[in-house]
């Protein structure tokens, strides 16, 4: 296991234990996981977004800490959480990331998640000029998720 799961997983249990919310230090969970504390900040600054449904509270100096929190916890309201987070323009890997991140929190199932990145692939939008794709993938995302907040 990559040393960026291995943080990920233990970040993760903590929530888990906690009820959807952490607070650790930065520099002792280094030290627990046996890593540098810029591998914590590299997972938290990519892995612990508010797309995808986290928000990280931190304060620097001697008595600093991280506190994760699990956003959204029911499905209409984690959904209009990403909505409301898109924005006007969506990059493929954060959809993706997006859409990976419903699954692992029972949102979407499997299947709906996989015909969602089918839909807005850059092979989806191949025909559309490549500086409109991240803005047509955006705004057919946001379509798609609020089909499924309707459904929800």
């Amino acid at each position: 296991m990559k040393m960026t799961d291995s943080v990920v997983q233990y970040i993760l249990s903590l929530l888990e234990a906690e009820h959807g919310s952490a607070e650790f230090r930065r520099n002792e969970l280094a030290e627990t996981i046996g890593c540098v504390p810029s591998q914590i900040s590299y997972v938290i600054s990519s892995r612990f977004t508010p797309e995808q449904g986290y928000l990280v509270e931190s304060r620097r100096g001697g008595g600093g800490y991280v506190r994760i929190t699990r956003v959204m916890r029911d499905t209409p309201s984690l959904l209009m959480h990403l909505v409301n987070s898109i924005g006007s323009s969506l990059d493929a890997a954060t959809a993706g990331i997006m859409l990976r991140n419903l699954v692992e929190r029972k949102a979407l199932s499997l299947r709906e998640a996989r015909l969602m990145a089918a839909a807005v692939s850059d092979q989806a939008l191949a025909a559309a000029p490549r500086e409109n794709r991240d803005q047509l993938r955006a705004g057919i995302l946001k379509n798609l998720l609020m089909a499924a907040y309707s459904a929800a």
